[in-house]
């Protein structure tokens, strides 16, 4: 099993190391390149005045972020559900950079996980093309109608459908996707589990139209295949 988290963040600027933090988080979890539908997601007060030019681009308010959780409030929710899964970021030294500034200030140490550059990755694929996450889904022909402004979550989601595109395609996904399956325990991974059929199988026809059948065919020829077959009946009433 291949499990992926794709992530992304918004902040409050560009440079973590000189105060910069984060105010929202957003994960989604790929397993064998299917998205499963289970995702992290966060507002995260950071402690600080938003800067102007940082709210419109994201559009998240010192009123907003006024009541959510610190990022050290978070940080093990965040460790558990990422766990030691490859990390699938655009633009990863940003955001790297930004978690383990935030994990060390909340006492927790720095993420050490395996991680693709969706950034790198298009440049290997597109040579000499932009690679801006708005660039790539017009390449692929995904909608990111919804992207006035900037997401973690939405900005995730959209990116987990470039990353399979960069990949290999839809056909990556749609080779994979019986090893995806969820299983039906919420939060649980695997396959799909579905209760055994019961052995024998139950009857399907009752003693009274069983009997009504058995008048029928004695009215017909002793030619009708009926007869060949009527002493062969399965017990549980399939003929």
């Amino acid at each position: 099993m291949i499990r992926e988290i794709v992530l992304d963040t918004e902040t409050t600027g560009f440079d973590a190391n000189t105060g910069d933090r984060i105010v929202e988080i957003g994960c989604v979890e790929l397993v064998n390149h299917i998205p499963t539908g289970r995702h992290f997601h966060h507002y995260v007060n950071p402690e600080r005045a938003m800067p102007e030019e940082a709210f419109r681009v994201h559009g998240l308010s010192d009123e907003f972020l006024a009541d959510k959780p610190k990022f050290g409030e978070i940080a093990e929710k965040f460790s558990a559900f990422v766990g030691a899964s490859c990390l699938i970021i655009h633009n990863a030294p940003f955001d790297m950079g930004f978690l383990n500034v935030e994990m060390k200030k909340s006492g927790r140490p720095e993420l050490v996980n395996e991680v693709i550059d969706t950034v790198q990755l298009a440049r290997k694929v597109h040579p000499g093309a932009r690679v801006s996450l708005d660039a790539l889904c017009k390449h692929y022909g995904i909608d990111n109608s919804r992207r006035t402004l900037h997401g973690a979550l939405l900005d995730s989601e959209i990116l987990a459908e470039v990353y399979l595109e960069l990949i290999g395609g839809r056909q990556v996904a749609l080779a994979l996707s019986v090893d995806a399956e969820r299983a039906a325990e919420p939060g649980e991974l695997g396959k799909r589990h579905y209760p055994p059929r019961p052995r024998p199988l139950p009857a399907r026809l009752d003693a009274a139209t069983l009997a009504a059948h058995a008048a029928f065919v004695g009215t017909i020829g002793k030619s009708a295949l009926w007869h060949h077959y009527g002493d062969e009946s399965d017990e549980s009433g399939e003929a």
